[in-house]
């Protein structure tokens, strides 16, 4: 198969899944708001999305690593969780609501991993042209964020069900298409591999990411409500997340320079400092002009750092353990880190209000880059590898 159909289809599958996102992550709650669920009830729901994510993507990539069967689980998982999500056309009831949602995130929570370890592996030597393939995620959820929201002013908040399985039952078509990867010539046995993300190095970055994506609960949760409290409408809070969006891409379509130019280990120093700037000047500033430049250090706190994160990770990752390093990463980080930074900023934001929660946030990410600085030069005082 032609570098350039690999490319097509990868690309293909990042635009279904986040044009998916771009569907559940603003208007499922809103949805079950529609009918007439409580607080605790909308959270506990995504609470149990989110630990599905930090759980089940370790599950399953220990399984698709140790028995090299990593394209048949990919397939199993989009074809599975596309036939569980239509139950939800079936009831309104929240307990089998609870109960289709912990079995929908058991075979959905790892295919954004696997798609991100079956690029890296298929791109080979162009790894930095990852962010081409991912921007097509970003474009897609920016598209459909907005369409969607025009939808349900024209229908109501149901047709959201119908539109994500839609868009899973295309990524169902889709999936068989997935070139097939050649066995990995095993010079290792699948646990001496997966001992190598036991290092001070591997547990450093995890533990760092885990950091950054905690100080985004506050953003993900509550930068909407917080520019309500201010006084900004829907449409200014709407253009603030597209521009944020925006600013992503233009990172990604940009990778490929950025990569040749910087190791992947000091672009992420450099997003955990931007991130920590990011968070801090949101904790002080309250003119519109002032929050959408805050809006564009985006492209750093998550194009940068989320680009690097998957390069540097496939780095750190013995061959044998490559699909395992990207679903430790994703269940470190968009599973557990963001479970944390949500149920943290729920917690507190009451009590302390969203700047001073932004404050903390800085804070975290300004930690999480010190920590990442001193390893390197740990390193360096000791003669080893530095390089991204």
């Amino acid at each position: 198969m032609s570098s350039k159909k690999i490319k097509t289809i990868l690309s293909a599958h990042y635009f279904i899944y986040f044009g998916v996102l771009g569907i559940y992550l603003p208007y499922f709650n809103l949805y079950c708001y529609h009918l007439d669920f409580s607080g605790f009830q909308i959270g506990l729901l995504s609470a149990l999305r989110t630990f599905s994510t930090a759980l089940f993507p370790l599950i399953w990539g220990v399984l698709a690593d140790r028995y090299n069967i990593r394209r048949p689980i990919f397939i199993m998982s989009i074809v599975a969780s596309t036939g569980i999500w239509s139950l939800y056309l079936l009831t309104t009831d929240f307990m089998l609501m609870l109960l289709i949602t912990g079995l929908y995130g058991i075979f959905y929570a790892p295919i954004i991993s696997f798609l991100e370890s079956f690029s890296m592996d298929l791109l080979d030597t162009r790894k930095s042209d990852y962010g081409h393939l991912r921007v097509w995620g970003s474009l897609s959820f920016i598209i459909v964020v907005i369409g969607v929201g025009r939808l349900i002013d024209m229908y109501s908040a149901a047709i959201i069900l119908v539109l994500i399985l839609a868009g899973q039952f295309a990524q169902s078509l889709l999936s068989p298409a997935v070139p097939r990867v050649p066995a990995q010539t095993r010079k290792k046995s699948f646990s001496a591999s997966a001992r190598m993300f036991m290092n001070r190095r591997a547990l450093t970055f995890l533990f760092c990411a885990f950091l950054m994506l905690v100080s985004h609960g506050t953003y993900y949760g509550f930068f909407s409500i917080h520019l309500e409290l201010l006084g900004y409408g829907g449409a200014f809070i709407g253009f603030a997340w597209a521009l944020a969006s925006i600013a992503e891409i233009s990172i990604m379509l940009g990778s490929a320079r950025i990569f040749s130019r910087y190791v992947f280990e000091n672009v992420l120093i450099f997003s955990f400092f931007m991130a920590a700037l990011r968070w801090t000047l949101l904790s002080n500033v309250e003119s519109a002009s002032l929050i959408l430049i805050t809006q564009l250090f985006h492209a750093f706190s998550y194009g940068s750092f989320h680009v690097a994160s998957i390069l540097y990770i496939d780095k750190l990752a013995p061959p044998e353990a490559k699909t395992l390093g990207q679903a430790l990463n994703n269940a470190v980080t968009y599973g557990l880190g963001i479970m944390v930074g949500f149920f943290v900023s729920g917690l507190l934001f009451e009590k302390i209000g969203a700047p001073n929660l932004f404050l903390i946030c800085g804070a975290l990410a300004f930690a999480g880059g010190i920590l990442l600085l001193s390893e390197k030069a740990s390193r360096r005082g000791k003669s080893q590898p530095v390089d991204g």
